[in-house]
């Protein structure tokens, strides 16, 4: 896990003579033929022990001699070298034994041909290994004579040494056309990034610990990989896991209680003049957009303490505004009035910049692009029609479908256009190679969210089921959401919490309800609204808040029911608010 480094005693030592030109070894050189030849003699039994098999732990699965060399190479690793030295001493069991310990000298020396020597010495079975890692050696001789201009001693290794390996044949060319500009490769190898360095000795030791057992040299920061290992474990079977990675803790088993999903009304937005029908948080979490009924959308400003207070209402539209969508850069918002025209709105002034519409058809529904450099629309003739920022028309398009486009949407890198194209079916269209893939579902379609990553679609149906499919090649379905109400009225649901793991929904019964993504299984239903939840939005930095709209003309903000009474008392943002109302008249 993480960046390796050289932490034993010896390899710290190395990296303080690695750059030292006098640490390269002579010429002496052990032939790559006798290296080839002498595998299957050399392949002794190996020299690395287990210890005397004595076990710990209450299981006894944990043997003892592993387990303390762990902690001795943790010791190394976090700089303790002196503590790592005691505990090899007073345990009586040494991280490694007298032969890995010279070779790994001979590699921070720089003696390279005594380093292949010893290599064959501590008996390895496997054969490619042993060849991989004398590759890894004699290279990085070749270049080390390469650097100090030894060009005849490194051809020499190259063609006498490394060749006869017969691997890695690609790299040995690369190496051989370096002879002709000796300087200049040096140079570039130095500094590419990823790239061997000439004087990288410790590169070569962390190498050498990927290519050779672990029984050999022991991981790099293994006890680490054990632990977090163990805690990823414990997180992904909690199943209501809604708690920051950095809330983990050592010192306990972790597993979060339901206390962690948003459950407790901890304010209530009462702003709209009638039925709330969408939210949406922006991406940064600053901010929280409604559209109502009453022809207005507001953008809430949510404070550093977590309260939410009105900051524009957005006045000009002559329908109800059916949504609103932010920006990718959360700087400008898009509303969509029913089946009139789509207004594009600065989120800092509050003032409409821009109004969109199209001579005798209207929208139903829009997007952005994902540069925001554009916007999309699902018109009442069923076609889609997209315009840059300034209005004018990129493209307009009907194909084959039979219904008006309710809900559209571009994946982040604007490959994939997602809309209803009939009354049970989905379509990906994609834009690079024109060609359309349809999720077909067993009833009418209401609405559709996208996950974050783009890979999933969570898809709301008539027969009050929400449905999860896979959309990364083949569409297919993941998971089922059942329990909510639906049978009038345009129902939308959302991702939420650590890793999106759960899924949010409305509900004509007034509630809340949140499932486990997962696993399907409904959690918990939240009461407290007096009309038919129409969306939900769970804050995209925020794990713990939770927004609902509702029939009832109010937004509710829902926290954990561990937080503080006063905090939790309903604070109803009335007409009196300090916000500003703004009209727009349009350009």
């Amino acid at each position: 896990m993480g960046v390796v480094e050289d932490t034993e005693p010896p390899l710290k030592r190395a990296k303080r003579l690695v750059d030292e030109p006098n640490g390269f070894s002579g010429n002496s050189s052990v032939r790559a033929c006798t290296v080839n030849n002498s595998l299957g003699d050399l392949m002794a039994r190996p020299l690395t022990s287990q210890g005397d098999e004595e076990t710990i732990g209450s299981k006894g699965v944990i043997k003892k001699s592993e387990f303390v060399k762990i902690i001795t190479r943790a010791l190394y690793s976090l700089g303790y070298d002196k503590t790592g030295a005691m505990l090899e001493e007073e345990s009586g069991i040494s991280l490694h034994n007298t032969t890995i310990k010279v070779f790994l000298q001979q590699v921070k020396d720089g003696k390279w041909d005594e380093s292949v020597k010893t290599l064959l010495r501590i008996g390895l079975p496997d054969e490619k290994a042993v060849k991989s890692a004398s590759f890894l050696l004699l290279e990085q001789k070749f270049l080390e004579l390469l650097k100090f201009e030894k060009i005849v001693d490194a051809l020499g290794t190259l063609r006498n040494e490394m060749v006869p390996l017969r691997i890695n044949t690609k790299r040995v060319h690369e190496l051989a056309s370096s002879l002709i500009s000796p300087s200049r490769f040096i140079s570039h190898t130095t500094s590419a990034p990823g790239k061997e360095s000439v004087n990288s000795r410790s590169k070569v030791l962390e190498e050498l610990q990927n290519l050779l057992p672990a029984s050999v040299i022991i991981p790099e920061k293994r006890l680490e990989y054990l632990v977090e290992n163990s805690l990823h474990i414990q997180r992904d079977s909690c199943v209501f896991h809604n708690t920051l990675d950095s809330d983990l803790s050592l010192y306990t088993d972790h597993q979060c209680g339901k206390h962690q999903i948003p459950s407790q009304t901890v304010q209530i937005l009462a702003s709209h003049t009638d039925e709330v029908w969408f939210l949406q948080f922006s991406h940064n979490g600053k901010y929280l957009a409604s559209s109502s009924k009453d022809q207005t959308a507001i953008i809430w400003e949510i404070n550093v303490d977590g309260q939410i207070s009105l900051k524009h209402t957005l006045v000009g539209h002559q329908k109800p505004v059916i949504s609103i969508l932010w920006s990718p850069d959360d700087r400008q918002v898009l509303t969509c009035g029913a089946e009139e025209v789509i207004r594009r709105w600065d989120v800092d002034s509050g003032g409409c910049v821009h109004m969109y519409e199209k001579g005798g058809i209207s929208p139903i529904s829009c997007g952005w692009y994902p540069d925001g450099q554009g916007i999309i629309a699902g018109m009442t003739d069923r076609s889609i029609c997209m315009w840059d920022l300034d209005g004018r028309e990129i493209e307009c398009w009907k194909g084959q479908r039979t219904q008006k486009v309710s809900d559209i949407a571009m994946t982040d890198d604007g490959k994939w256009l997602v809309s209803v194209c009939k009354d049970s079916v989905i379509s990906l269209f994609d834009r690079e190679a024109t060609v359309e893939r349809l999720i077909e579902e067993e009833d009418m379609i209401t609405s559709f969210s996208l996950s974050n990553d783009n890979k999933y679609l969570l898809v709301n149906l008539l027969n009050q089921e929400i449905r999860l499919w896979n959309i990364e090649g083949d569409p297919k379905i993941v998971s089922r959401y059942k329990g909510h109400r639906r049978s009038r009225f345009i129902i939308r649901s959302c991702f939420g919490g650590y890793k999106q793991a759960f899924i949010a929904s409305g509900s004509e019964d007034s509630q809340v309800y949140i499932w486990h993504r997962s696993t399907g299984k409904l959690i918990i239903e939240l009461p407290g609204h007096a009309g038919a939840v129409n969306c939900v939005s769970w804050s995209p930095t925020n794990l713990h808040m939770l927004a609902s709209a509702s029939d009832d003309g109010t937004i509710r903000i829902w926290g954990l029911d561990r937080i503080n009474q006063q905090n939790q008392k309903k604070q109803v943002q009335g007409s009196s608010s300090n916000g500003v109302i703004h009209r727009c008249n349009g350009n």
